[in-house]
């Protein structure tokens, strides 16, 4: 079976359950396959990065194999306002958030709400430079596990909605995305919208960063945020201390 996201943002879970942890989430119009059904829960594999977990069989609608597939190969359009409203017949007005996907407006046998859009969309690939304005986009918006709007974002979720917005693709986790492009030897051979990674004291990659101009950062830590970057990690003015050590540089693109 197949599915699309017909609500605004839909949690993600771990396990079938409410009270189970947000992994990550499903914006308004993203499309999934549906691996496994259990009493009122979906396990889900989220079509543009492959990302596994639950969701509630009340907040998607199902789409056909050839719907899906469809969607799959179609150029993606995006909201690219922070917030804007989806209208449906009778006025009714459904908001979405900036990255809420907007390719199966003009399928009528998908759109069966009959959903329209007048705001602004993006879409195909912009110069590496607009990522910082995007970034920018999410400025203070609140840290949330799992999220990917906002209204609250994690680190990885934060990197991929940025790249994503402007055409590119990078996978959901930071430990992923750790493993794309090709590693820089020190911060100045980098350039604005290159990625940093950081670790924990086992080695494991927990966080990761967009570089900016002039040894600057941008990041999910308690909000989105602008921080210095040097070769021991991210330096916190604020408390005058580093809070994040620097594994690895990465240009994706």
């Amino acid at each position: 079976m197949f599915g699309i996201c017909n609500l605004a943002i839909v949690p993600v879970r771990s396990e079938p359950s409410d009270r189970s942890e947000i992994v990550t989430q499903l914006l308004f119009g993203e499309h999934i396959e549906i691996l496994e059904r259990q009493n009122q829960w979906a396990r889900i594999k989220i079509q543009y990065d492959d990302y596994e977990g639950w969701v509630d069989s009340k907040q998607y609608q199902v789409i056909s194999e050839a719907n899906y597939n469809q969607l799959s190969n179609d150029a993606i359009i995006l909201n690219a306002d922070l917030i804007d409203y989806i209208t449906a017949p009778e006025n009714l007005l459904l908001p979405i958030p900036l990255g809420a996907s907007l390719s199966f407006l003009n399928n009528n046998e998908i759109n069966t709400s009959n959903f329209d859009f007048e705001g602004t969309r993006t879409s195909g690939i912009k110069p590496k430079s607009a990522l910082i304005n995007t970034a920018f986009m999410y400025l203070n918006a609140p840290y949330l596990w799992g999220g990917k709007t906002p209204f609250g974002i994690d680190c990885s979720g934060f990197t991929q909605m940025v790249y994503k917005l402007n055409g590119y693709k990078l996978h959901r986790d930071a430990s992923q995305q750790a493993l794309e492009g090709e590693p820089l030897s020190f911060i100045e051979e980098s350039e604005a919208g290159d990625l940093a990674f950081f670790d924990n004291d086992e080695g494991n990659i927990i966080h990761v960063g967009i570089i900016m101009d002039n040894n600057y950062i941008i990041h999910a830590s308690g909000k989105v945020r602008i921080d210095r970057l040097d070769h021991l990690g991210i330096y916190n003015p604020e408390i005058n201390k580093h809070t994040h050590k620097l594994r690895v540089i990465k240009k994706i693109i």
